[in-house]
């Protein structure tokens, strides 16, 4: 396929004009269960989409139940790995789709996650490598969610270490790189300077306060970063719609945080 293609799929995910993305993904059924946000997951991507967001990740599963059926329209991605919480090696991610699989259900893009540091490292990236593979012919971006977890790795927001996680990611073939975010705009940014492609961050674990989201974006885009790729963050949130729209006026406009709180707050 012509890159054309890649390039009008690239559209359907990441801002034209701003040349970022703010990604909800929604693919945690499979790794922890239905969880809350997850149970009616066709009423949160309404949700989502009603705020803005650039685009989705979800399973193959759940396009074939119908992802949209109503509410305006959100980018696709498949998420193409997977493995559960219950596993005996939870950090092993195996392929459980195929690039083919994914644009006969309509995708965008897809993605790909890749624990570095795992012991079963070489497979997954073995796996990678296959993936991009096929994306490139295909015309599909990829999106790599690449985490330090493994045996070795001692605190996986260390920045040496993501640094080095997003440089695999975009070295192997991504268009786009999900990382931790390292904590301040200082050190994130050393993790931009070192990846040639977008990287944008992860929203890992449900956080406290509305300002704690909303300075982790702020710093991420501050340093240079091209967007999110926040979930339990946001379909958990009391109202996902209004703050996937503030973090999109963060990511997008470069709205301030205090200006976003009071938005989100009134």
């Amino acid at each position: 396929m012509d890159n054309i293609g890649k390039m009008i799929r690239i559209e359907r995910i990441i801002d034209r004009n701003s040349g970022k993305t703010v990604i909800i993904p929604m693919d945690h059924g499979i790794s922890i269960g239905p969880v809350e946000g997850l149970i009616d997951w066709k009423s949160t991507i309404n949700a989502v989409a009603e705020g803005g967001a650039n685009a989705v990740v979800i399973h193959k599963g759940l396009v074939k139940s119908g992802h949209r059926q109503s509410g305006k329209d959100v980018g696709l991605i498949i998420h193409m790995s997977a493995s559960t919480s219950l596993a005996l090696d939870p950090n092993y991610k195996v392929m459980v789709c195929t690039i083919e699989e994914a644009l006969r259900l309509g995708a965008d893009a897809v993605s790909i996650h890749i624990n570095i540091g795992a012991e079963t490292e070489p497979m997954m990236l073995a796996d990678f490598g296959a993936v991009a593979r096929e994306a490139r012919i295909s015309g599909v971006p990829l999106l790599a969610m690449m985490y330090t977890r493994g045996p070795k790795i001692k605190n996986p927001y260390d920045t040496g270490m993501v640094k080095h996680a997003a440089r695999v990611g975009a070295e192997l073939g991504a268009d786009i790189v999900k990382v931790p975010y390292t904590g301040s705009p200082e050190t994130f940014r050393t993790v931009v300077e070192g990846c040639f492609v977008p990287v944008v961050i992860a929203g890992g674990e449900k956080m406290d306060t509305d300002r704690d989201i909303l300075t982790m974006v702020k710093g991420s885009i501050d340093a240079g970063g091209a967007g999110v790729s926040i979930g339990r963050n946001v379909f958990q949130h009391r109202n996902p719609t209004k703050i996937v729209s503030v973090i999109s006026n963060i990511v997008h406009d470069g709205m301030g945080v205090e200006e976003a709180l009071k938005i989100l707050e009134g």
